[in-house]
C-alpha cells in the first residue's frame, strides 16, 4: 500500500476543495493507494500519519504573495520532523489558489518547494504543458493558469468555491494522480533495491 497525505490550509473552504480534488486524483491510480487529507490544524496530532506517508502534498492559498499564516505556523513545526529526518527521500508536491490570475502563486508555491527541499524530500512538479495560452486556448484547458512548478487555481474575490473553474480542479486531480503514481514507482523501486542488496 502506498501512502499520500494532502496537508493543507484553507481560509475560505478554495484550498480545501482544491485538497479534496488533489486525493481524488490520487485515489484514481488504484485500491494500492490510501489517501489522507489533513488540514494543518490538525497536523500535530497527526504527525505520525505523516511520517508513515510515501508521499505529502502541500497545500497553501496564496495571501498577499505568500502562504498563509496558518500554513506558515505549520511549516516552522516541521521542524520537528526536520531534525528526525523523518521525511528524507519522501516524494512531495504542492498546490495553490488566490483570487489573481498571478497573485504572486509562483512565490507560494516556491516557499513550499523551499519547504520539501529543507526536508530532503523528493520534489514532483506538474507535468503538464500550460493551457490557455495560444489564440485556440480557453479556460476548459488544464492547467489554465500556466504553471510548473506545481499545481495552481483562480477563483474571483467575490465568488466562493463554485468560482473555480472545472478545469483548476482536473488540473488538481492530474497533480494527485501524479504524485501517487511517482510514489508508487519509488516505492516498489526502493523494495527492489532493498532485495538486491
Amino acid at each position: 500500500m502506498v501512502s499520500v497525505a494532502v496537508v493543507y490550509h484553507s481560509g475560505f473552504g478554495h484550498t480545501q476543495a482544491l485538497a479534496e480534488a488533489v486525493a481524488t486524483g490520487a485515489r484514481s491510480v488504484g485500491n494500492s493507494i490510501s489517501v489522507s487529507l489533513i488540514p494543518v490544524a490538525e497536523a500535530e496530532a497527526r504527525g505520525e500519519e505523516l511520517d508513515r506517508a510515501d508521499a505529502i502534498i502541500f497545500g497553501s492559498p496564496t495571501y498577499m504573495g505568500s502562504v498563509s499564516a496558518e500554513f506558515a505556523k505549520f511549516k516552522d513545526w516541521t521542524s520537528k520532523r526536520w531534525y528526525a529526518d523523518a521525511w528524507k527521500d519522501k516524494i512531495a508536491a504542492g498546490f495553490t489558489g488566490s483570487a489573481s490570475w498571478s497573485g504572486d502563486k509562483l512565490n507560494t508555491l516556491s516557499q513550499i518547494m523551499a519547504l520539501a527541499m529543507q526536508h530532503g524530500m523528493v520534489w514532483v512538479g506538474l507535468g503538464l504543458k500550460p493551457g490557455n495560452n495560444h489564440s485556440k486556448g480557453s479556460n476548459a484547458d488544464l492547467n489554465r493558469v500556466g504553471s510548473f512548478l506545481g499545481a495552481m487555481a483562480q477563483a474571483n474575490a467575490d465568488q466562493g468555491v463554485e468560482g473555480i473553474a472545472p478545469s483548476d480542479f482536473a488540473t488538481m486531480e492530474a497533480l494527485g494522480r501524479r504524485v501517487a503514481e511517482i510514489a508508487r514507482r519509488h516505492k516498489v523501486g526502493s523494495a527492489e533495491l532493498a532485495r538486491a542488496a
